[in-house]
């Protein structure tokens, strides 16, 4: 045996798959919260024309 093949050889560990996961093992996972309003609820269109028509 090689000296770079030795039991302590970091590359030893990607020699063999990992066991499979099991299905009953598995997340379900959910949909998150929906996104936040951008314009937190103002009227965004109405306060650009207040702050230009002056």
């Amino acid at each position: 045996m090689r000296p770079e093949h030795t039991a302590h050889d970091p590359r030893q560990r990607f020699r063999r798959l990992p066991e499979p996961v099991r299905v009953e093992d598995t997340v379900e996972s959910h949909d998150p919260l929906p996104a936040p309003d951008p314009t937190m609820g103002r009227d965004t269109e109405t306060e650009f024309l207040l702050r230009t028509a002056g």
